[in-house]
């Protein structure tokens, strides 16, 4: 099912909670349905583990039911630079499957993780049968375009407040990530892989935000009290990224 060996042979069928944690399964009729789960797989990947590798064929259309990926690429100068988490019920990769091209980039499990995978043929066959499938295709490539937008301007931010904080925005956006809620479950060590700073500068933005009242740090994650500050806030000074 995945691109690594050893979670391709740790696949099964997804249970009926794990069905119902797919944002898209509710929007299909029956029979559509009934094809959907028998084609349906997930597998526990590791921290660590590629779920997708830059170059390789696209064969499986995923989504995250439960964990934290992360989405990269490695530059010709052999850096890897992140775009994007991917939290629980964001699925991924649908323009690439559409065209059924090679990935250009890396999907890598943060935590220990359960990602789903959808045949690509499947997938196909969901465009040309299904209307509420198509629509919510539609809005998840409406919404990644802005995404990737706003993450191409979070990249040429020099303020790190501000980068931790549309960077978190950008992981509570309810469209592409309807499992996470008000909270997400994430560590400052991973918060930090995601956003390119250290974990102790994200330590201190997480501080200023909290003071702010858009976010209260909880054990185990971070709960959001005010996205739209999150999104719009903009900081008076700049301070070291070290």
């Amino acid at each position: 099912m995945l691109t690594d060996s050893s979670l391709h042979q740790r696949r099964r069928p997804l249970t009926e909670p794990e069905l119902d944690a797919i944002p898209w399964i509710h929007l299909l009729a029956p029979h559509e349905r009934e094809r959907v789960t028998d084609d349906l797989k997930i597998a526990d990947a590791s921290p660590g583990d590629y779920i997708c590798r830059m170059g390789r064929p696209v064969t499986y259309w995923f989504g995250v039911v439960d964990g934290m990926l992360k989405m990269s690429s490695d530059t010709a100068e052999g850096r890897t630079m992140t775009f994007t988490g991917v939290p629980p019920g964001g699925w991924f990769g649908e323009g690439t499957a559409m065209k059924r091209e090679s990935y250009r980039y890396n999907i890598q499990a943060l935590r220990k993780s359960r990602v789903a995978g959808l045949h690509v043929d499947t997938f196909h066959w969901l465009l040309d049968h299904s209307i509420g499938f198509n629509r919510f295709v539609m809005n998840q490539l409406n919404e990644r375009l802005g995404q990737f937008i706003a993450a191409r301007e979070i990249d040429r931010m020099t303020n790190p407040d501000i980068r931790v904080a549309r960077s978190l925005a950008a992981l509570f956006n309810p469209v592409l990530y309807p499992g996470v809620g008000e909270v997400l479950r994430i560590t400052q060590q991973e918060l930090a892989y995601l956003v390119g700073l250290s974990r102790q500068r994200v330590n201190e933005a997480l501080t200023t935000l909290a003071a702010q009242g858009s976010i209260r740090v909880e054990y185990g994650g971070l709960r959001v009290l005010d996205l739209h500050a999150l999104r719009s806030t903009v900081f008076p000074a700049t301070r070291s990224e070290l």
